[in-house]
């Protein structure tokens, strides 16, 4: 009986040793720590400039940004971020997506001022989440904050693509694969 007890109590103190949050995802869904920061994929999907609900998360891109040529199409990863420190944390502002053959697409910005789902850079108190609580972004269909792409449709036969959660530095600090 005693060895038993053992044996159970090594292996629950085994799973203590698992990483909480790990640094890679290897889908939407999961949570991934970037620093301080914890990140989720809450959602992502192709943006077409002609649906009416799309048509809002297109919004501040700026002034003179083509649209997609009919190689292209936009693209929306919705992000969740969570403090989970009990010290303030700046969350990431640099992300780009990567495809199997190393096509590398990088995170428009957009206006925050003009576009409520943006994603924006902020300094998060100890338990501060992006989207905001009781923001649009926060009450919206993703409940997510976008980060906006522009990608070349041949990116569907080189999937999966790849996030990259980047440092100030531009180092990479966590990856979620992104299915299309």
């Amino acid at each position: 009986m005693f060895a038993a007890s053992l044996v159970l109590a090594l292996g629950l103190a085994a799973c203590g040793n698992k990483e909480a949050h790990p640094h890679v995802a290897d889908n939407e869904g999961f949570y991934v720590d970037a620093g301080k920061i914890t990140y989720q994929v809450q959602l992502s999907r192709e943006l077409n400039q002609y649906n009416i609900e799309d048509m809002e998360y297109l919004k501040g891109l700026p002034p003179g940004t083509p649209a997609p040529r009919p190689d292209e199409e936009w693209f929306g990863v919705f992000l969740g971020a969570w403090n989970q420190t009990h010290t303030p944390a700046l969350t990431a502002g640099n992300f780009d997506l990567v495809d199997t053959q190393g096509n590398r697409y990088n995170a428009f910005p957009l206006d925050p001022n003009v576009n409520p789902y943006a994603w924006t850079p902020m300094l998060l108190k100890p338990g501060g989440r992006v989207p905001v609580p009781d923001s649009v972004a926060y009450f919206g269909p993703t409940q997510g904050s976008l980060l906006l792409f522009k990608i070349n449709v041949t990116a569907y036969s080189n999937r999966p693509l790849i996030l990259k959660i980047r440092g100030p530095a531009g180092q990479v600090l966590a990856i979620v694969s992104i299915d299309l």
